[in-house]
């Protein structure tokens, strides 16, 4: 494989691209590849685009989810007479 060297990355883009590998939980150098191949059009496979969703929600965006979804939890003893 190539080994490829970039030089005089301006300040925003190296910070970017630090936001962007812990985002995705990747190094640096699978960032670059990722957005590489996507910007010139050479994914691999697709996705449905719920992976950058899972494990992203803080403390307190869980509890509230969780506070939200509490009444699906309570049975109705009538409906299963």
């Amino acid at each position: 494989m190539k080994h490829l060297s970039i030089r005089n990355i301006p300040p925003d883009l190296s910070q970017a691209l630090d936001q962007e590998k812990h985002r995705r939980h990747q190094s640096l150098n699978q960032t670059v590849i990722d957005l590489l191949r996507q910007s010139l059009g050479l994914e691999g496979t697709r996705s449905n685009g719920l992976r950058e969703l899972a494990g992203n929600w803080s403390q307190e965006e869980f509890e509230q989810f969780q506070a939200a979804i509490a009444s699906t939890n309570e049975i109705d003893p009538e409906l299963w007479q």
